[in-house]
């Protein structure tokens, strides 16, 4: 029954997740990501160019600038500049994590991530197992 319940929040909020990618300015590929503790969202962000910089992710040849934050990096900084913390949260994210990010995953608190797709590197989902990250993907959704 709470195995029920829970897959329920997660669908929800993966799908808050996905609102939220739509937000994004980059072109290539929208991402959103949500954080969660204790039921309640502290943290929310998309991938996207830095405070400051034009909302323009991608360079003439259509590639992705190298200072474009990731989803997940910028909702995590996010908490990083609140009162709030991300031990022992959730991170929604409507694409599995990098390697880069992964890392800054683990050193955040967070235990627990669910995504719906798959990014083509593994290593981060890799990563996160190994350092006792709960990690599910939810891929029956429609978003």
């Amino acid at each position: 029954m709470k195995e029920k319940k829970q897959q329920k929040y997660d669908v929800a909020y993966l799908r808050i997740a996905s609102e939220w990618s739509k937000l994004s300015y980059c072109k290539r590929k929208q991402v959103g990501a949500i954080i969660v503790r204790d039921r309640m969202i502290i943290s929310d962000g998309y991938n996207g160019t830095p405070s400051g910089f034009e909302n323009c992710c991608e360079d003439d040849e259509g590639l992705t600038k190298w200072y474009v934050l990731h989803a997940e990096a910028n909702a995590i900084s996010k908490v990083a500049r609140s009162t709030q913390s991300c031990e022992n949260a959730t991170l929604y994210i409507t694409l599995s994590p990098c390697k880069e990010c992964s890392k800054l995953i683990h050193q955040s608190g967070i235990k627990r991530v669910v995504y719906h797709h798959g990014y083509r590197d593994e290593s981060g989902l890799d990563f996160l197992r190994k350092a006792g990250i709960e990690v599910s993907r939810i891929e029956d959704l429609e978003l």
